[in-house]
């Protein structure tokens, strides 16, 4: 549905601005351009070992970049109706750069080629789950509780396991149970790419910030699903 605003009159309904089509291919476009510029950074990153060597000339670093990703994810996601298209798009972007820069150590532990094979295989999966959750007739948001449960377990778990040695052993049950849930989580955030556009139809400006909102959590879904996937069926390099 397409909202002209009128001087008189507030918004006033003419034709829709984008179709529900339209809007579901924008939101994974912007999806598809962060995960582009994450893996083009980190692939990079990880063949010069540029990262590694600023790592090891500032340790403090890794730390740095993870909490600027942590204040850019939580800023975008509790403050975007305040903020302007231009600012949540230039978040959106510099989040995934600076993902990319910390993809790369991560990505430096494997070899190049099961890196490639493991990203196809990801992908895959990925669009199973959310061409499922897009043309499904079933109410998928029934599934919110479930999925917020077992994030939290395995955000305990990962802690606890930091500090907790004997933990680490389940390493196998930890990423498959991860598979899991982000494959649920992908079918669940698309299916609320609907209601994000059912929700901001008549607000053009929040429509745009949904879509980049929307591309985030995606965004997200594939890049843990990735992770898991690579430590559970990736092979190590061997130096």
């Amino acid at each position: 549905m397409r909202y002209e605003r009128n001087r008189d009159e507030g918004f006033a309904y003419s034709e829709p601005i984008l179709t529900i089509e339209e809007y579901t291919v924008k939101t994974f476009a912007w999806m598809v351009l962060g995960l582009l510029i994450t893996f083009g950074v980190g692939i990079s990153g990880m063949m010069s070992g540029v990262v590694i060597r600023a790592i090891v000339a500032m340790p403090s670093l890794m730390l740095i970049l993870l909490i600027a990703t942590l204040v850019l994810s939580v800023t975008m996601a509790s403050r975007i109706e305040g903020m302007s298209v231009e600012t949540a798009r230039g978040m959106f972007l510099i989040f995934s750069v600076l993902m990319g820069v910390t993809m790369s150590v991560t990505l430096s532990y494997y070899d190049l080629g099961s890196v490639m094979i493991v990203f196809c295989a990801c992908a895959m999966y990925f669009a199973v789950m959310a061409v499922f959750g897009h043309f499904t007739g079933c109410d998928l948001s029934r599934m919110g509780p479930i999925l917020l449960s077992g994030l939290l377990f395995l955000i305990i778990y990962s802690l606890g396991s930091v500090f907790l040695p004997f933990l680490r052993g389940g390493d196998w049950l930890f990423n498959l149970l991860g598979i899991v849930l982000f494959l649920g989580y992908t079918a669940y955030d698309t299916q609320r790419i609907r209601a994000y556009y059912s929700y901001y139809a008549a607000q053009p400006e929040m429509l745009e910030k949904a879509a980049i909102f929307s591309a985030l959590q995606l965004y997200l879904d594939f890049l843990n699903l990735f992770v898991r996937l690579l430590q559970l069926f990736g092979k190590r390099n061997k130096n």
